[in-house]
């Protein structure tokens, strides 16, 4: 399975078991719990095998919680009403912008390690 196809079913999980931990609002709806429980448990599923392709945790945890962290506040403010100000607007911006260093970053990290690293056994 592809990488970022993993990344993804792991975001939608999380975020999707975040929603359903919301709308139980306490014990009035106890069936979301199912949802709560297999979101999270299947999100570290995804992430775990994710991390077994040799994506770099850095990466892959950093776009995993930026990624839940917009899309909850996003779609929190959809379904429930939660405020959706522009410090939040903001926060979420920063957010993407810090994930975006740490991927470029790991990105130019891993070209420097294979340029210092000889080949064919030199």
């Amino acid at each position: 399975m592809n990488k970022w196809l993993m990344l993804g079913i792991a975001i939608a999980l999380e975020v999707g078991a975040t929603l359903s931990l919301r709308a139980m609002s306490g014990l009035e709806h106890p069936w979301f719990l199912a949802a709560v429980v297999a979101g999270y448990v299947g999100a570290f599923y995804f992430v775990a095998k994710l991390l077994e392709t040799g994506m770099q945790v850095g990466v892959a945890y950093g776009v995993w919680a930026a990624s839940g962290v917009a899309l909850t506040a996003i779609l929190g403010s959809l379904l429930f009403g939660d405020p959706l100000t522009w410090q939040v607007g903001a926060g979420i911006g920063l957010i993407i912008g810090g994930v975006l260093l740490v991927e470029i970053g790991s990105q130019r990290a891993e070209e420097t390690r294979e340029v210092l690293t000889p080949t064919g056994g030199e």
